[in-house]
């Protein structure tokens, strides 16, 4: 064949609309007296083309290839599909791959039908460097000259749909041609029911065909059929042979099959020593279910040394192939640290591998973990898609967590309906903590007592009668008002009483305001028993109780006058943004009462208390500012703080707008 019917191939093989590279011209040089043809049928263009290609010169043996291609060579086809499958010595690009696939299966080539086939399977999206050859493409032009450059370039287009059907046409082909990786493919679409209709029993006879072939797939296919008895009846010791014929061919799936077998005695005795040698097989494979299986191992020493470094390796090797056993494995070794130095960071990051892969208790914790901002930076937004996500899949913390954030409108948008609809849930698999918190918010959403009552208390008393503090608490709040139910001073008590002796500081609050008779004239007043409830309360740091106490010192009340204790108690409420104490602070640093007078220290409790809403506050504030009292006199300030009293209907404050 001389260079003009070279020339002759390639205007025949572009007319077809065939890939054409340019360095196609690398045919003249191969027929050139310096390297002349090998003869002219297509055997010998065919083995020119795999001597250059052993010898990585894949341009050469494309130009070859093609030549015995139009010469009629199938096999050529099938190879210069390859080089396009593979980008070797062209652009690789599986669609032009699918144009000489398709061409050599036609014309009966089991391979090419095979590997069209599962290119079919699959599907084919755009090559990174075809997809950015387009992008650059259409930044220079619009958008119809991009695509018509891509088309010039990429003739076959620059991605294949996925097709099942034609699949299984292509896949089934090869199968009858008697090609064992075909066939075990096309029993494993049976078994699935993938273009073809689902069927065990002719996905059985595929995979027998193939593992007589000795296909180690098959065999292994072949094991699972018979353990979980898919159109037979199930048969652990058959299921293990086929197992063990995998195994002995080198398949690390099985394995791992089988080494669970040797675990658990059903189709073989119970060996623990074979399973942790094939175990350990299987992970020097790389096999997900092996490596993690053998880092229980190494973690454990049992069957296997103990190796922290190397059962670490081996579930970060299965973690990585997103194996969520070992994901979660990884996550809980950082977590707790077994040996290691526990680390957040790294652990969240698992967490949220695994919370991503559906996970219920890792999108769980990778919520709690954003919500306190450990091992990540604390954000709610995200804590409230986790706990969201984990609620949706029954998680019940997680819906009591996503029920209190749509209530306080943390992460998301307040929304009371769903906070109702999540504590319910929660509720309802036990969570006392949102049977308290339903109760309370069904009371809010519902003053009149014409709604959702009845189940609040229910909810109440559900959760008190489960020893729950909280609800304690709040079913004595509604006997001590008669909400929801009568009056009843006694059976408050005691719910108060049992509360406090848990510990809870709000329910020794509630104990000394009932001991000082503050729940109305049914209530005795015993000044000591109060004092003694609210030093309790105020001891567990409860605002409310060290205002209260230091009050009591201040005017001794049941108590001898102590200016030292009365200001010490003072104090630790308004440092928690207690706005009386604030004020009453601003008292005392303006007469000089149990401190040293000082009126920028008043002005400076005055104004927190004030920021707080206050009334008095804002208009001893806006006093002491009209005045210049510790400070430059500030008419303007003065004045907003008055009408900001006033507004709350302070008659001082609205007299003195009156005289502005």
């Amino acid at each position: 064949m001389q260079a003009g019917q070279v020339a002759s191939l390639l205007k025949s093989i572009a007319s077809r609309n065939l890939p054409l590279p340019k360095f196609m011209q690398q045919i003249r040089p191969a027929l050139s007296s310096n390297r002349p043809a090998r003869g002219s049928n297509a055997a010998e263009w065919r083995e020119l083309g795999v001597n250059a290609y052993e010898q990585g010169h894949y341009s050469d043996a494309l130009a070859a290839w093609m030549a015995a291609v139009e010469l009629g060579d199938n096999e050529a086809q099938y190879r210069i599909g390859r080089l396009y499958a593979r980008g070797e010595g062209v652009i690789r690009n599986i669609p032009d791959a699918v144009a000489w696939y398709t061409r050599a299966a036609e014309a009966g080539h089991s391979e090419a039908q095979f590997q069209l086939g599962t290119i079919y399977l699959r599907g084919a999206a755009p090559e990174q460097n075809v997809a950015n050859t387009w992008l650059k493409s259409a930044t220079q032009y619009n958008g119809d000259i991009a695509q018509r450059n891509i088309n010039v370039l990429f003739p076959n287009g620059i991605a294949v749909e996925k097709d099942v059907e034609a699949a299984s046409r292509w896949i089934s082909a090869a199968a009858t041609s008697g090609k064992a990786d075909a066939q075990t493919v096309l029993a494993e679409m049976y078994r699935r029911g993938l273009g073809v209709p689902q069927s065990h029993d002719v996905a059985r006879d595929w995979y027998l065909k193939a593992a007589q072939q000795g296909n180690s797939s098959a065999e292994y296919a072949l094991g699972d059929i018979y353990s979980l008895g898919l159109g037979v009846a199930a048969d652990h010791q058959i299921a293990a042979d086929w197992y063990e014929k995998a195994a002995q061919a080198g398949d690390a799936k099985a394995r791992v099959a089988l080494a669970l077998i040797y675990l658990n005695g059903r189709g073989r005795p119970t060996n623990p020593e074979e399973a942790a040698r094939l175990f350990l097989q299987a992970a020097e494979q790389n096999e997900p279910r092996g490596l993690y299986h053998a880092a229980r191992m190494h973690l454990k020493g049992d069957r296997a040394s103990a190796n922290l470094d190397k059962a670490e390796t081996f579930l970060r090797s299965a973690a990585k192939q997103d194996y969520l056993p070992a994901i979660i494995g990884v996550a809980e070794l950082y977590t707790r640290g077994k040996g290691i130095e526990p680390d957040l960071l790294e652990a969240a990051h698992w967490y949220q591998r695994a919370a991503e892969l559906g996970d219920v208790e890792s999108q769980f914790i990778i919520g709690r973990l954003y919500a306190t901002g450990k091992g990540v930076a604390a954000n709610p937004r995200a804590a409230a898609k986790w706990f969201l996500r984990a609620a949706e899949q029954g998680h019940a913390t997680a819906a009591h967590n996503i029920a209190a954030y749509y209530a306080t409108g943390t992460g998301v948008e307040p929304d009371a309906e769903k906070a109702i609809e999540w504590y319910k849930q929660a509720a309802a698999k036990g969570v006392t903590a949102s049977q308290v918190q339903l109760g309370k918010l069904l009371y809010s959403i519902d003053p009149d007592g014409t709604g959702d009552r009845g189940l609040a208390t229910e909810l109440l008393k559900m959760a008190a009668d489960s020893g729950d503090s909280d609800a304690k608490v709040a079913l004595a709040t509604l006997c001590l008002h008669g909400d929801g139910m009568a009056r009843d001073l006694q059976r408050a008590k005691l719910l108060l009483e049992q509360a406090a002796e848990t510990g809870h500081a709000g329910a020794a609050l509630q104990l000394g305001h009932f001991h000082f008779g503050k729940f109305g004239d049914a209530t005795e007043v015993q000044k000591t028993e109060a004092i003694k409830w609210y030093s309790k309360a105020a001891e567990a740091d409860e605002p409310e109780a060290q205002y209260a106490l230091g009050m009591l010192y201040l005017n001794g009340n049941g108590v001898p006058v102590d200016l030292v204790a009365a200001t010490n108690w003072i104090e630790k409420a308004a440092h928690k943004d207690h706005a009386a104490a604030q004020f009453q602070l601003g008292v005392m640093y303006c007469t000089g009462n149990g401190v040293s007078q000082d009126f920028p220290q008043a002005i400076a409790w005055y104004e927190l208390a004030a920021q707080l809403g206050h009334s008095l506050g804002q208009y001893n504030l806006a006093v002491m500012l009209a005045k210049g009292q510790g400070c430059a006199a500030d008419q303007d300030n003065a004045l907003s703080w008055f009408k900001k009293a006033a507004a709350q209907g302070l008659p001082a404050a609205q007299a003195a707008l009156r005289n502005y």
